[in-house]
């Protein structure tokens, strides 16, 4: 490989601690929420594995945050082909700042025009599913038959095309030999905020074969009532539970009494002195739907976060639950995982992916999945 094509969304995952689970249409909002810019961070981190591997490379990008200053972080010299500010209805351009760009699905698709207009041999892009399907969208329109890779920074990962965590997506593209077909999908993010998951194939792309490319999320099957009850018995009196998104989980949040948010994440503390034997109405629901400054508000010690890995990917933290962030695993005494036995089936390890390393290392390691109302399953986190 003599060149790449490097185009970073800046403005992808802001909406995610703040709990809007996707940026399309909600940008001002997440920033009003505080939100604070993740993809810059990712793409230098990509760029500086590929780098380590590959500094010869030749690197062809948009202007500023849209994938200059990564590059030139990490060590490159890249040739800029791409600049959103010579956009005529952009009435306070910046490329400077992340924080405030106000960049363009538009520009995405236009900077990809321009990488393959240089014959690059790979699109490299930093993005959630609304950036793949730009750069898929343009790839196919042309006719255009180069391979593309991701560096996941959405909040909704769907698509079969990224690496599994930035680091993995740069040492891919140093050492790839071969591509092969692979799904780009996208969901209705305003069902998606109501709790319902519309899932859509936009493209299918070339994608270098790696064993860190991520899957493409799968559906789990099989009943997880028993599960759910087992767990909801055992819950410790006093103790402050922090429920992630997906159906498992929610699961036992219904036995337990609350009206779950399916794709939010909700905090629940259990009473002092737990009731006759039973289960509904046994604690306080203290915030529901929550982002991160809410759930962090709402934490009282011990804590446990209950989470489930998603179906096919293995994710249990950095898809689709980034409220849930490194401040609050922090606060955390207690991690429970919970998955059907059916959908371990699928998965052969564990993965996280938090956006910060020491988190990341301390989660990693053997760990033991609740799959029904007495058993477990061992399954290592990668």
């Amino acid at each position: 490989m003599e060149s790449i094509g490097v185009v970073v969304n800046p403005i992808a995952g802001m909406g995610g601690r703040v709990g809007l689970k996707g940026t399309d249409g909600k940008l001002e909002e997440a920033r009003r929420r505080g939100a604070e810019p993740r993809a810059p961070d990712r793409a230098r981190e990509a760029l500086r594995s590929l780098h380590r591997r590959a500094p010869d490379v030749t690197v062809y990008t948009a202007a500023g945050v849209m994938g200059e200053h990564a590059a030139r972080d990490a060590g490159y010299e890249p040739t800029v082909v791409y600049d959103p500010t010579d956009r005529t209805d952009q009435s306070s351009p910046t490329t400077t700042d992340p924080a405030t760009a106000d960049t363009t699905a538009a520009d995405t698709r236009a900077a990809v025009e321009a990488l393959l207009e240089h014959d690059v041999d790979l699109v490299f892009f930093v993005g959630g599913d609304g950036t793949a399907v730009d750069v898929a969208t343009v790839i196919e329109e042309n006719d255009d038959e180069t391979p593309m890779l991701g560096v996941p920074a959405g909040v909704k990962i769907y698509s079969s095309v990224f690496g599994v965590t930035p680091a993995d997506a740069g040492r891919i593209v140093a050492e790839f030999d071969r591509v092969e077909p692979r799904e780009v999908n996208d969901i209705d993010e305003d069902a998606y905020r109501e709790g319902e998951v519309r899932t859509e194939l936009q493209a299918v792309v070339s994608v270098p074969v790696a064993p860190a490319v991520q899957s493409g999320k799968q559906v789990s099957s099989g009943s997880v009532d028993s599960l759910a009850a087992g767990f909801a018995r055992e819950v410790e009196p006093g103790r402050t539970y922090v429920f992630g998104p997906g159906s498992t989980v929610g699961a036992i949040e219904t036995v337990l009494g609350l009206d779950p948010s399916p794709l939010g994440v909700d905090v629940w503390r259990a009473r002092s002195e737990p009731d006759d034997g039973g289960t509904a109405g046994r604690g306080e629901l203290l915030a529901r739907d929550a982002a991160e400054s809410e759930i962090l508000e709402a934490l009282t010690d011990p804590v446990t976060i209950v989470v489930s890995p998603i179906g096919g990917q293995g994710f249990i933290f950095g898809r689709g639950n980034h409220q849930i962030s490194p401040a609050v695993i922090r606060r955390a005494d207690d991690i429970a995982v919970v998955a059907a036995g059916e959908k371990l089936d699928d998965i052969d390890s564990l993965r996280v992916d938090t956006d910060d390393e020491e988190i990341d290392d301390r989660l990693r390691g053997w760990l033991q999945v609740r799959t029904g109302r007495f058993t477990t399953r061992l399954v290592n986190v990668v």
